[in-house]
């Protein structure tokens, strides 16, 4: 069966359909939103959420067509709901301990470098360099995702990544690959 017409027949109460539509996005879902989380426990329990949301809001999508990027859209503003959560109430449980660390010490402390730098951008771009590198998105792809022109999604990309040069430096020739 084609995705349209499982999300129909999930539309009509077949929870067996709604049940394989999650299925199928579980893994891209739980990358996306450990990509925000930074917790494995977090990113379950967003995944959790996303899926009750969803079903509780599947009679208003209207395009059966684009329920990935509905049930990613869910999932973003939760996460980011999440995060404003997290700000608030943001304590020492969340320090990383050394015993966590599985890499050499240098690639951890580029790779924190890096994460630091990420979050410390404007949300919108923040949002662009998560889907671009993290998840693997097309342009257009992310572009219709947040509802914008494919040209503004570019110009966000481009000075993400200007920013993020900028912060971290130039010291790998300057070009940020490894996300």
């Amino acid at each position: 069966m084609e995705t349209d017409q499982l999300v129909r027949a999930a539309q009509q109460g077949d929870d067996e359909a709604f049940f394989f539509l999650i299925s199928s996005e579980k893994e891209r879902l739980y990358k996306i939103a450990y990509s925000y989380l930074r917790n494995e426990e977090e990113a379950l329990d967003a995944l959790q959420e996303t899926t009750c949301r969803a079903y509780g809001k599947l009679r208003a999508l209207k395009e059966p067509r684009y329920f990935a990027t509905w049930l990613i859209r869910i999932l973003i503003h939760y996460c980011i709901d999440e995060q404003k959560r997290k700000r608030k109430r943001k304590t020492f449980s969340d320090i990383r301990h050394p015993d966590q660390i599985q890499q050499n010490q240098s690639s951890v402390d580029d790779r924190m470098e890096l994460e630091k730098a990420i979050e410390k951008l404007d949300p919108r771009y923040r949002h662009v360099i998560i889907l671009k590198y993290y998840q693997d998105m097309t342009l257009t792809e992310i572009a219709r995702l947040l509802e914008k022109p494919e040209g503004t999604v570019k110009t966000w990309l481009h000075k993400a990544l200007e920013q993020l040069r900028a912060q971290v430096g130039r010291e790998g020739g300057g070009e940020i690959v490894e996300l």
